[in-house]
């Protein structure tokens, strides 16, 4: 069994999500796309871990700047998409689209998203129902293309949808209620309202809005509901 616990990096900035994992039977632990070690550092502290990996969805900085740091701190190993060596913070492990890589018995797929950047990865435990999306899949919107095209974001969200419903997915970024508006102008429903009266209180409560359910988001994300290139490339 995997423990996910969410930590807000750069709280009111950019509003980072950094995850510490940690594998229940091995209690092997990791960081995923760390963008501020103090925050990090003082849940490691909290839940007395010392996490054996780092790892990374993209090279963008707010997901690797405390990639040394922590590094330094822990030995962590840092572990990204192998195409992104040049592009990552102290890389050390290379995964490859795929293929897969375990944080003890829990065994992460490797599912390549190229989108909001080349070489952009996915970090998809099926066993645990667990994915995390990095900057592709935020709730109710995606990622910008820095770059890729439209095609490459419609390809990257068929490869989302594919899911099962059932699983869980934690995004890069808290931006739900940024994008709730657009969310309601493009696709109202009960569904949607009731998505976004629950990030309120989540929020309210100084709870992340994540996890949601990919059936959910699904029903309720404007990108995802679109059928067609076209119809993506009329709300990107």
């Amino acid at each position: 069994m995997l423990q996910v616990h969410p930590i807000l990096c750069r709280a009111g900035v950019m509003n980072n999500y950094a995850y510490l994992i940690i594998d229940e039977p091995s209690k092997i632990s990791a960081i995923i796309d760390p963008s501020e070690a103090e925050p990090i550092i003082r849940k490691c502290k909290e839940l007395q871990v010392k996490p054996q990996y780092i790892l990374n969805t993209h090279h963008h900085f707010d997901h690797t700047d405390a990639n040394l740091e922590l590094k330094e701190k822990y030995g962590s190993q840092v572990v990204a998409n192998i195409k992104d060596s040049e592009r990552i913070r102290g890389f050390d492990i290379g995964v490859e689209a795929g293929k897969t890589f375990a944080i003890g018995k829990s065994v992460a797929e490797i599912i390549d998203v190229s989108a909001h950047t080349q070489g952009h990865i996915l970090w998809y435990f099926a066993k645990d129902k667990v994915v995390f999306t990095g900057d592709t899949l935020f709730n109710l919107c995606v990622g910008g293309l820095f770059e890729g095209t439209a095609e490459d974001m419609f390809a990257a969200l068929q490869k989302i949808k594919s899911l099962p419903d059932d699983v869980l997915f934690y995004p890069g970024h808290e931006y739900t209620l940024q994008f709730a508006g657009e969310a309601l102008s493009l696709a109202p429903s009960e569904e949607l309202i009731a998505y976004i009266k629950r990030a309120q209180e989540r929020l309210s409560q100084g709870l992340p809005v994540a996890p949601v359910s990919l059936g959910i988001e699904k029903k309720c994300n404007p990108f995802l509901r679109a059928q067609n290139l076209t119809e993506l490339k009329q709300i990107l």
